[in-house]
């Protein structure tokens, strides 16, 4: 990996666009320590550290800090990951943006048009409902009007300038630039949350206990790590054979090929989509200060808040991790639907004079790519729950408060390895020799 980015700052255009994601990332971190125009952040600090809940770690962890801090980046690019879970589930529903999704690259064009302006509209939702609700309990001192306004203003323009900036360095730069700003923010938290690791389970223990802890936390960082690496490079190919054909006076086709289908289809979506939807209930009684009763509501708040799972003293509350596996395990079969269609791939072999040895042409190809697909989704699935139920299983029995844990390690891997792969596209374009070694 060292000697692949070694070779690419060899190459101008690489290294141009290596430097302009590093300047976006600069402008990401910086503008995630400007404090909002007339808010109070010592206020909104003690009432996040009074939420029995974690949900808040959750958006907290994926803003980088600049929730609690309540910069102009609080909200972060968390309106545009639920306009995307909102688009693509309405992809399903209404059959103008399922055209859409068929038709090639202006479809795209349109749908993440579309997507961009129900980002704005949540992030102006979030703004005006975070400045209302907290604006007169301490939030804004001396609270009038125009301060809200302004406040209003400020987080719905942090979240649309960091889409701005995610969509430049799709552009500019390398890799998805959306991934690489949920990164930079996940990855701005490990500092504290290791620190956090260490005061609660190596300082002021013997020097046996506190290495002890210490092996054990890096060999399960690492374990999570290694199983993350597994999953995202794990391939299930599919032999093609094409079958021979006379064009002229030259015969043309016979040679083998593959479908290469990876076993984690959705990478990270599904955690994405299943987490975003438990904490939002969560998040809303939050503010409504609903979580800490003893209604029927709070426990079922309770039961939705990973730091409960796991909990030996009050087992019930795990059954929310029966709902989490299960929204896991149904976006990775609807995310891979919309993105793979065995009819289509069935059909584009047909006419290409391809087949699947053994297997017959059209509809038994179909079925047949549906049946591996439907296999392998399954494990990907299974492998993203275990990954994610790790930390929570460590989180629950050992009270291991920590904002990053498996969904935060397979999202800063998957990134660091498609960025990689992206790098040395750009170089093989150049024809540059030497790197596939690596």
């Amino acid at each position: 990996m060292l000697q692949t980015l070694k070779n690419a700052f060899k190459i101008k255009d690489v290294r141009r666009r290596i430097f302009y994601v590093l300047l976006m990332l600069v402008i990401i971190r910086i503008g995630s320590q400007l404090p909002i125009p007339g808010v109070d952040s010592d206020y909104f600090k003690e009432w996040f550290a009074n939420q029995s809940s974690d949900a808040f770690n959750f958006f907290d962890a994926f803003t980088g800090g600049s929730f609690t801090e309540m910069s102009i980046f609080a909200l972060n690019i968390t309106p545009y990951i639920t306009s995307s879970i909102i688009i693509q589930l309405l992809t399903i529903a209404i059959p103008q943006l399922e055209e859409m999704h068929r038709d090639g690259e202006e479809g795209r064009k349109k749908l993440t048009a579309i997507t961009r302006y129900v980002t704005v509209g949540l992030a102006l939702f979030q703004s005006v409902a975070m400045t209302v609700g907290f604006g007169n309990r301490g939030l804004i001192p001396d609270m009038t009007v125009v301060k809200g306004i302004v406040v209003v203003a400020c987080l719905t323009a942090g979240s649309s300038m960091l889409m701005w900036i995610g969509e430049r360095i799709t552009e500019n730069g390398v890799g998805n630039g959306i991934s690489i700003v949920l990164m930079i923010n996940i990855v701005s938290r490990i500092p504290n949350d290791l620190v956090s690791l260490f005061q609660t389970f190596v300082q002021g223990k013997t020097i046996a206990r506190g290495a002890l802890a210490a092996l054990i936390i890096a060999a399960i960082i690492i374990l999570v790590v290694v199983l993350v690496l597994i999953l995202n490079g794990g391939i299930r190919r599919i032999p093609v054979q094409y079958s021979k054909k006379m064009v002229g006076r030259k015969v043309m086709g016979g040679q083998s090929s593959s479908i290469p289908l990876k076993v984690n289809t959705a990478g990270v979506i599904p955690i994405i989509f299943a987490s975003s939807l438990m904490s939002f209930p969560v998040v809303i009684a939050s503010f409504l200060g609903k979580t800490n009763g003893t209604g029927i509501g709070s426990e079922i708040m309770r039961g939705l808040t990973s730091s409960n799972w796991f909990n030996p003293s009050q087992p019930v509350y795990s059954l929310g991790l029966v709902l989490y596996i299960v929204l896991v395990i149904f976006f990775a079969y609807f995310y891979t639907s919309i993105t793979f269609n065995p009819m289509e791939v069935a059909d584009n072999m047909k006419k290409q004079g391809g087949f699947v040895p053994g297997i017959r042409p059209g509809k038994p190809t179909q079925e047949y790519l549906e049946k591996i697909l439907s296999y392998i989704i399954f494990i990907g699935a299974a492998g993203l729950v275990i990954v994610a139920v790790i930390p929570f299983f460590f989180n629950g029995v050992f009270g291991a408060n920590v904002s990053f844990g498996g969904t935060s390690i397979i999202i800063v891997v998957g990134v660091v390895l498609d960025t990689l792969k992206q790098i040395e596209s750009r170089m093989l374009v150049r024809n540059y020799r030497g790197f596939l070694s690596e």
